[in-house]
């Protein structure tokens, strides 16, 4: 039976899947936007740190002030509507609660908020993949040990490529590459949330007048966010990433599959079964024509002569050779398709996209020169970008992670381009988010 077969009949039960989501902001907004379409669900409870900008957004995204009226969550699950609080924990906790949306974009709290939800009993959808990049590994086992199902969130770049590449494999194909689009020049790696604006095209006006938030748009343009989403893909699906970081080959959709070859036979790729993102802007930043900018693809061989023509019979667009297929979505909808991972981890008890070992990390990298009591700000911000290194390479520099990389003071100096470790600065080391991580270390680490 299908996910919307499955979702009509709870609702003709009147037996919906109760979710509560944590964080409503940008991408919290448009998954709220889809919930009073969807059926077989009910969205009882918003915890966020800011209710009335919560309940801004919620007017925002079409919802009527009653609907989010509850004064507990106990009557938003007699009545139907929906409980705005500040309070997580109540919302976490609380035994009616199936699926927990973890949507607060901020690393160190999520970790937190997933391993409460995972002791409680729920499934987790973690849109904040910035966590996922650091400690995923150790999370989804975690939540294997609860018994219960720990997702990233459709929609989202990394479990869309994560989905074509299960797409690949379940056809037979070997994959030879996968990843996303980007918009990338290498200067962009020293972008601050000063510069975003003139290098995505927009004034400081403009950005101001759609609330947009400049270091989080830098967090993607800088490299940060390529770099996290695609270790995340890398610990999921098992793929290898680039001995030094991601390379960023200019293609267009067309080109794809001729890039995306090993070295050996013409492409950028060290070897076959790699992440990559491909930029749609070529060295001298003139624009690619049919970019994959804001899509997600995966690169497949043609193992066999016969599979080879099939291609070719079939119209499919090859590289020269004819045995390497490109398999591509050229946008992704964000928050407007979280329910697919929704409706997966409550009805199927399926992730989409979890990580199934330590393959890959993010190591914040110094933006400038970095010298004792400089407070690191994160990814996006004014000090450090995130750079994809294998984990084991990561483990060898004691590298830091560009999401621990938050309100951190450096006690040593650093120089601009070099990766930070952990005996470059002082920090708490008492968070869930550090503890988590040492002992994913401990646990997936090489020795």
């Amino acid at each position: 039976m299908s996910l919307h077969a499955q979702l009509l009949q709870r609702a003709a039960e009147q037996r919906p899947i109760r979710i509560a989501l944590i964080g409503a902001g940008k991408f919290g907004s448009m998954y709220l936007a889809q919930v009073p379409r969807t059926p077989g669900v009910h969205l009882a409870a918003i915890a966020d740190l800011s209710p009335d900008q919560a309940r801004n957004n919620l007017a925002r995204v079409g919802w009527s002030a009653e609907q989010a009226q509850a004064s507990s969550l106990d009557q938003a699950l007699q009545t139907g509507q929906t409980w705005l609080t500040d309070d997580w924990q109540a919302v976490v906790r609380h035994p009616a609660i199936d699926v927990v949306v973890e949507c607060t974009g901020h690393p160190i709290a999520a970790v937190e908020h997933c391993l409460d939800a995972f002791a409680h009993g729920k499934h987790v959808v973690n849109v904040t993949v910035e966590a996922d990049a650091f400690c995923g590994p150790l999370l989804a086992r975690r939540a294997a040990e609860a018994g219960v199902v720990y997702s990233m969130a459709f929609g989202d770049q990394p479990a869309l490529i994560c989905d074509l590449v299960d797409w690949a494999r379940t056809c037979g194909f070997p994959v030879v590459a996968a990843g996303r689009g980007h918009k990338w020049l290498p200067h962009f790696s020293e972008s601050t949330p000063e510069t975003v604006w003139g290098y995505y095209g927009l004034t400081p006006e403009q950005a101001q007048r759609g609330g947009l938030n400049p270091k989080m748009f830098n967090s993607f343009l800088d490299g940060s966010k390529p770099a996290i989403e695609s270790s995340a893909v890398a610990n999921a699906t098992g793929l290898g990433v680039p001995s030094n970081g991601l390379l960023y080959p200019p293609a267009s959709i067309e080109d794809i599959p001729f890039v995306t070859r090993p070295r050996s036979e013409g492409g950028v790729l060290e070897r076959k079964g790699m992440v990559e993102v491909i930029s749609s802007l070529e060295t001298d930043g003139r624009r690619i024509p049919y970019d994959i900018r804001m899509g997600v693809w995966v690169t497949v061989e043609a193992e066999t002569d016969y599979i080879k023509h099939c291609f070719e019979e079939y119209n499919a667009h090859t590289d020269p050779s004819g045995r390497y297929f490109t398999l591509y979505k050229r946008w992704h909808l964000i928050g407007l398709e979280v329910g697919m991972s929704v409706a997966s981890v409550a009805l199927r008890r399926e992730a989409t996209g979890v990580a199934t070992g330590w393959h890959a990390d993010v190591v914040a990298t110094a933006k400038r020169d970095l010298r004792p009591g400089d407070l690191l700000d994160g990814e996006g911000g004014y000090t450090v970008w995130g750079k994809l290194l294998p984990a084991e390479t990561s483990r060898r520099l004691g590298g830091l992670p560009l999401g621990l990389a938050h309100q951190v003071k450096v006690i040593r100096p650093v120089a601009k381009g070099q990766c930070l470790s952990w005996d470059d600065v002082a920090m708490d080391t008492q968070t869930p988010a550090w503890l988590t991580r040492r002992a994913m270390e401990d646990l997936f680490g090489m020795p």
